[in-house]
């Protein structure tokens, strides 16, 4: 029997449905910047769904297009007045960014407290130790979504293959809060497919396109495909969708799973920085 497909739209609905009931409960409306530097095509649909998103639910939001030859320091400073803005709760910088910018220094510049895509180190550290005030986003949307299935996580073997710290890593660290048994694979890994294979849970973030095959998938496996690829004009993620729907209990697509979820995630995260300074 073909997997079940994880509609990541219709849950992430649902969600958005909880945070417009909880933006009505504070008196000032969620603030999210948004800042675009350059003129990628994915990014800009990207961004524009996520602006899109945050007026059906209530957010204020503030969306910054940059050119992409913006210095460095002018972007910085952008942040530094972002962040003692009052207004805004969350900040957003759309990956990727030009090469000559410090991907690394502009997220770090974010104030842990706005950091809605859950990127800065202090936030991954929170996540190390168990304190869970802003998740990475992504990561939360692929717990979400397998946790949508409604099989248990606790004592399954997880195998997550990607280890960027914007996904892969987190997305093991959360497996591992609900009790699974994870293994983190990559590019040095020996026999992946032995991995993979034995995984009751299959997180997929490693930007190959249609990488996991059907061999590559035990019987009943959920999976879950973060992986968003352009071939022939066509966006396809590291999962051969097709094959592997024939061997997997559940199945993410791409596109509609794990993108439209991260959304929610992170709309969800600056409402709880909004709520939390609405309290202060």
């Amino acid at each position: 029997m073909p997997a079940k497909i994880i509609d990541g739209k219709k849950i992430a609905s649902s969600f958005l449905e909880n945070i417009k009931k909880r933006v009505k409960e504070i008196k000032e409306s969620p603030g999210l910047a948004i800042v675009l530097v350059g003129n990628n095509p994915a990014s800009e649909i990207y961004v524009n769904f996520k602006e899109k998103t945050c007026k059906e639910v209530g957010f204020y939001c503030e969306r910054y297009n940059l050119d992409e030859g913006i210095k460095q320091s002018e972007l910085l400073n952008l942040i530094d007045k972002l962040n003692q803005n009052k207004k805004i709760h969350g900040i957003i910088v759309q990956l990727p960014l030009p090469k000559h910018i410090n991907e690394h220094l502009v997220i770090d510049s974010i104030l842990p407290h706005k950091d809605a895509d859950g990127f800065t180190p202090l936030s991954l550290g929170n996540l190390v130790n168990d304190n869970n005030m802003l998740l990475p986003a992504t990561a939360r949307a692929c717990i979400e979504l397998i946790k949508s299935t409604g099989q248990n996580i606790e004592g399954k073997n997880a195998v997550v293959v990607g280890r960027s710290k914007i996904v892969g890593k987190p997305t093991a660290l959360l497996l591992l809060q609900e009790n699974a048994t994870v293994t983190l694979c990559h590019s040095k890994t020996k026999n992946l497919e032995e991995h993979t294979k034995n995984a009751d849970i299959l997180v997929v973030a490693c930007g190959k396109p249609r990488f996991i095959k059907k061999g590559m998938v035990g019987k009943n496996a959920i999976v879950i495909d973060v992986g968003i690829n352009r071939v022939m004009g066509k966006v396809v993620g590291d999962v051969d969708f097709e094959s592997v729907k024939e061997i997997a209990s559940y199945i993410t697509p791409v596109p509609g799973g794990v993108g439209p979820m991260t959304i929610a995630m992170l709309l969800d995260n600056t409402l709880k920085a909004a709520e939390i300074a609405a309290k202060m």
